[in-house]
């Protein structure tokens, strides 16, 4: 086949369901002799076909009597990408591209990770150095290469696997490394939608979205995109979400733009003292009228930090602004006019300091480890609040420079 020339690179990550069949498979070969044709060059990561690593997750598991170390099941998992190269590549070929495969086995594989088996983390510096020693020269010849997506393996050669996310993740290292013009991830979804079909009517697609707004649906439970594999998107290559319908590579989906901090950090959220309005009762939650009443006078006069409630009680979290004390006075009048609300209580003076980082709620003990932390250091946290990939904290003011640094302390342990 002689290729138009171009200079345009692109990786394809061909997730499980847009392998499922062989009506599906042979679309997605089509599509990248398509996008060959057209002079892209191209690098294709595949995930292993239809619901393989299901059946052989459940095949070893059911078979070990619950024996079965991590490191092993791993080498069984790859098994499932490490068919589909092998099938992908070869459909490449007799379809008219030059195309090969990578294989975990052999010296070339690019992904090199730890030994946390089953949820393996990168060694950027040396897949990058892989990548472009063994990858990209392919890629700027024409020959396309098909590397398994989800596997790694560890410097001593053992198999691992990447966890949630894995495929997307093998993509966007792959992607960076070449200096890719765009990854597209082709899904059974037409893009990223503003909720699950699945569960709601008509969803709207987005064409567009911000990497750090998707990872906090991600952190969510919506089943968009994992935010383990978000941590890695490159900075300056966007990644379109298209659905495997299609059989041509540029039809629109949804852009993924920027790129997340990764690291976890804290900081102290606002340069004024907050103060923190406690509002108690019988059976608050039901009455939307109060709610709304209590939060527009709020609105009117500050800015709202945080808020927490239950059946009985609600707490604002606003700042300390100069005129707080009417503020509080309107809240106290809500308070005493309606027969669900008792009484209410203030506190002053709180600092607001903000946790975040991707993937913060999979950080097990956290929470746990900041609170024991500080108690130890004889501070008391007034109020926590946690939302995806942040956790919202409230100490006394005249503590916060010493609970920060004991809270980025706790951060560097994890």
């Amino acid at each position: 086949m002689e290729n138009v020339k171009s200079d345009k690179k692109i990786v394809v990550k061909f997730g499980g369901s847009s392998l499922a069949d062989p009506e599906k498979l042979l679309k997605a070969v089509m599509s990248v002799v398509s996008e060959a044709k057209r002079g892209t060059k191209i690098a294709v990561v595949v995930s292993a076909i239809g619901k393989t690593t299901d059946i052989l997750l459940s095949t070893a598991k059911n078979t070990s009597n619950g024996k079965l170390a991590k490191c092993e099941l791993d080498d069984i998992l790859s098994m499932g990408e490490r068919t589909s190269v092998r099938i992908f590549a070869a459909a490449l070929r007799n379809n008219g591209v030059d195309a090969c495969y990578f294989d975990p086995m052999e010296d070339k594989w690019p992904i090199i990770t730890d030994d946390v088996f089953q949820n393996a983390n990168p060694n950027i510096k040396e897949c990058s150095e892989k990548v472009k020693c063994h990858v990209l020269p392919l890629v700027k010849e024409g020959t396309i290469p098909v590397i398994a997506g989800f596997v790694g393996k560890t410097r001593e050669g053992k198999i691992t696997t990447l966890g949630r996310g894995g495929s997307d993740t093998t993509a966007f290292i792959i992607g960076e490394s070449i200096a890719a013009d765009q990854i597209v991830l082709v899904t059974d979804a037409e893009g990223i939608m503003t909720s699950d079909p699945k569960i709601i009517e008509k969803p709207k697609l987005l064409s567009e979205i911000n990497v750090n707004t998707l990872v906090g649906l991600a952190d969510s439970g919506a089943k968009f995109i994992h935010s383990k594999a978000l941590k890695y998107k490159p900075k300056d290559i966007d990644v379109k979400v298209m659905s495997n319908k299609h059989d041509d590579l540029n039809m629109p989906g949804t852009l993924i733009k920027d790129v997340l901090s990764w690291e976890l950090d804290a900081e102290i959220a606002s340069s004024i003292p907050v103060a923190e309005i406690t509002v108690i009762g019988e059976g608050i939650s039901n009455n939307t009228k109060i709610i709304m009443e209590m939060f527009e006078k709020v609105r009117q006069h500050t800015s709202l930090r945080g808020m927490s409630m239950n059946a009985n009680s609600i707490i604002f979290y606003i700042n300390q602004e100069n005129n707080i004390i009417e503020l509080f006075n309107q809240i106290h009048k809500i308070t005493i006019d309606n027969k669900e609300t008792i009484a209410m209580a203030v506190k002053k003076d709180l600092a607001f300091i903000q946790t975040s980082g991707v993937g913060l709620e999979e950080t097990h003990g956290i929470i746990g480890k900041i609170s024991e932390d500080l108690r130890h250091a004889g501070i008391n946290i007034s109020g926590i609040l946690t939302i995806t990939s942040s956790i919202l904290l409230f100490v006394d003011w005249n503590e916060k420079e010493k609970a920060l640094n004991l809270i980025k302390n706790s951060l560097k342990t994890q």
